[in-house]
């Protein structure tokens, strides 16, 4: 890393600058906590990011940090067993160093591990989730520029076909022109992953678009692809306005911010998996909600 790199990582860390920085704040105290850690990666590639020009270089990796959950992290007691932290980590590099990172974990996810249980149910499934079902997530040679070329354009057409949440198409039509019927939708915790077009419009679209509106235009600092995977995220990607219940909370109708890694992986010309990473901590937080400062007045549920 630079001397002056900056690391944007969720709530409650935020934005960070410098190597030691980060070793004070993140790195030690999580290593502490999670003991024997293992890196245990499902998905890594590199490529042009598309938002500055295809100029910048940025990798990226995905997968979980897996180790013993022997002592307290952010006030989460220990279990003394193994515990999966999911992540994805786009790092932007320049001259061999790392000058800009955004590294985005389900710290929820770890709670419900812990015995937690820091939202309402959830509706779609909680799980660990497995990496691509076709194993071939981590590109260590470079991939055809063609294919990399056709994710993007996947995913940019997703992404236009969000501005249709008013139009007259049925979500499930809309969703047919750019994802396969049996996609996976690997959500974070307190939303859940779900399979097929038809659940995951029942399980997650659907209730997401009826809880709220105002949602801004998309923005991203980073969007890019090689081979058959390609990414983004945001800081936030969009804001929008609960006007309906949420994850089995009640309408704030306060504008909140949605900080957001997507890893998708293409089939053919369109999407078949995603894995989605959401600050749902800092989000809350906005709304009024500080799960991890309940979490402290009642450790476990």
């Amino acid at each position: 890393m630079t001397p002056d790199a900056l690391w944007r990582g969720f709530h409650p860390f935020g934005e960070l600058t410098g190597s030691d920085a980060l070793a004070e704040k993140f790195w030690t105290p999580l290593r502490l906590s999670l003991t024997q850690m293992q890196r245990r990666q499902d998905v890594f590639f590199a490529g042009r990011n598309e938002m500055d020009g295809f100029t910048g270089t940025w990798v990226v990796s995905m997968g979980h940090l897996m180790g013993l959950f022997d002592r307290p992290w952010l006030g989460i007691a220990p279990t003394g067993k193994m515990t999966f932290l999911r992540y994805c980590e786009f790092n932007k590099v320049e001259n061999g160093r790392i000058v800009e990172t955004a590294m985005y974990f389900d710290i929820p996810h770890l709670m419900m591990q812990a015995g937690l249980n820091p939202f309402p149910p959830q509706t779609a499934a909680h799980l660990v989730q497995p990496g691509p079902l076709t194993h071939d997530g981590l590109l260590y040679d470079d991939a055809p520029e063609a294919e990399g070329q056709a994710t993007l354009a996947a995913i940019n057409a997703m992404i236009g076909d969000l501005g249709t949440w008013q139009s007259g198409l049925s979500i499930e039509d809309e969703l047919t022109q750019t994802w396969h019927d049996d996609m996976i939708w690997w959500g974070p915790a307190g939303i859940g992953a779900t399979y097929t077009i038809e659940r995951y419009a029942k399980q997650h679209s659907g209730p997401f678009r009826a809880s709220f509106t105002d949602r801004s235009k998309t923005k991203h600092i980073c969007r890019m692809a090689e081979g058959h995977y390609g990414g983004f995220f945001g800081w936030p990607n969009f804001t929008a306005r609960p006007t309906g219940g949420f994850m089995g909370m009640p309408a704030t109708d306060k504008a909140g911010e949605f900080r957001v890694i997507d890893i998708y992986r293409r089939e053919g010309d369109k999407l078949v998996e995603n894995w989605i990473f959401i600050d749902l901590l800092h989000f809350w937080k906005q709304q009024g909600v500080d799960i991890l400062g309940r979490m402290a007045e009642v450790p476990r549920t």
